[in-house]
């Protein structure tokens, strides 16, 4: 029998994703989506190990039949955690979630070095990029000597015996494939790929779609929306649970900055990145999806209206690469509070790329007297 660990507890900080890494879409997927579609082909057994509080939401978007259990600190408590689920196996592949688009193919050569006789196996590609030391001071210490080097990826393979062996202690490394080298077993290598390749930042992300193919076109929408501040402090309750008393811009509560009115919270920034992605996908607008006509809408929140159009346009085949919004008025100040915007926003998004601009319009206008609040948004979205 041939079981599977996905490492999927990964945080996503590098990433800079409020959510763990393996939830970010690439494409019509998460990461986590794509790397159990190609691992599933050769293993009869997988366990995904997940970040702590988020097992609940990666057991919805997996499949029957596959284990999740809560992660560790560190990848080889990760795996640790995952291999205590698996009974019985012979061989275990041990494979990341951020190497997504690792092919069916390399899972099999890494299977079948297996059955060959081997008791680790790692997928490598060469170094192609000149490589120098360097010291301390920032100065070139000697030039490596890259013949002998290798890029190291996943899957991974090992017999069940051997993974089970060097994950005895609580030594740690950075893949099992060293700590297999470590215990002084003997490693082979068979032919890695490109399309391998660990996301870590927004660029790899970008460099992955393109391993996608044809299959995937991008389409781009406007938003716009507006808001006059109320002119009394409404005491009406709203999703929030606190009524209109305060502002909410970007997601987030302003104490003690005027609210401003609506069917909703009035949050200009949030309906204009609703009405950016709506024209992007051609799925209606704001009014339409969740208009005066929706009472059940009656002073949602920002974030619920942002949940609800990633839902909508998700069910419409699309997914977000990329929203961004300026928001234009003279209050409140948005560059104190600009990453925590960007993380709430990028949350209810589902760990979209979101960018956060802000902008007065020099005293003229709705804005410039100071009446009310607006936004621009633009998404960049994928079809699959």
């Amino acid at each position: 029998m041939i079981a599977a660990i996905i490492a999927a507890a990964g945080s996503g900080e590098r990433f800079g994703a409020s959510i763990p890494k393996a939830l970010i879409q690439l494409g019509d997927r998460t990461l986590l989506e794509h790397a159990v579609a190609s691992i599933s082909a050769v293993a009869d057994q997988i366990v995904v190990t997940a970040p702590s509080g988020y097992e609940a939401q990666i057991k919805s978007i997996v499949c029957d039949g596959i284990t999740v259990v809560t992660g560790g600190a560190t990848r080889s408590e990760s795996v640790r955690a995952g291999l205590a689920a698996i009974k019985g196996a012979d061989f275990v592949l041990v494979h990341d979630a951020a190497r997504c688009l690792a092919s069916v193919d390399l899972a099999k050569r890494v299977v079948d070095c297996l059955k060959g006789g081997a008791v680790a196996v790692v997928p490598v590609l060469p170094v192609v990029d000149t490589l120098q030391q360097v010291g301390a001071d920032g100065n070139v210490v000697a030039a490596v000597d890259r013949a002998q080097l290798r890029r190291v990826q996943t899957p991974q393979g090992f017999t069940y015996s051997v993974l089970q062996e060097i994950h005895q202690g609580a030594q740690d490394a950075t893949d099992d494939s060293t700590l297999a080298l470590n215990a002084g077993h003997k490693v082979q290598t068979v032919i890695g790929e490109e399309r391998a390749l660990k996301i870590t930042t927004p660029s790899d992300l970008a460099t992955a779609l393109t391993f996608l193919g044809d299959a995937t076109t991008f389409t781009t929408g406007v938003g716009v929306d507006a808001h006059a501040f109320a002119e009394g402090r409404s005491t009406l309750n709203d999703a929030h649970g606190q009524g209109h008393r305060d502002l909410w811009l970007a997601g987030l509560q302003w104490p003690g900055e005027n609210a401003l009115e609506g069917h909703s919270d009035g949050d200009v920034a949030s309906h204009a990145i609703c009405d950016a992605l709506f024209a992007a996908t051609g799925l209606g607008d704001l009014g339409s999806n969740f208009g005066t006509s929706r009472p059940e809408y009656a002073g949602a929140s920002g974030a619920t209206l942002l949940k609800e159009t990633l839902a909508i346009i998700n069910r419409g085949g699309y997914s977000i690469s990329h929203v961004s919004v300026q928001i234009i008025g003279n209050r409140p100040r948005i560059g104190a509070r600009r990453a925590e915007a960007i993380a709430t926003l990028s949350a209810a998004l589902g760990g979209a790329d979101v960018a956060i601009l802000a902008t007065t319009t020099d005293g003229m206008g709705l804005t410039g007297e100071g009446k009310g609040i607006a936004a621009i948004a633009s998404a960049l979205v994928i079809k699959r």
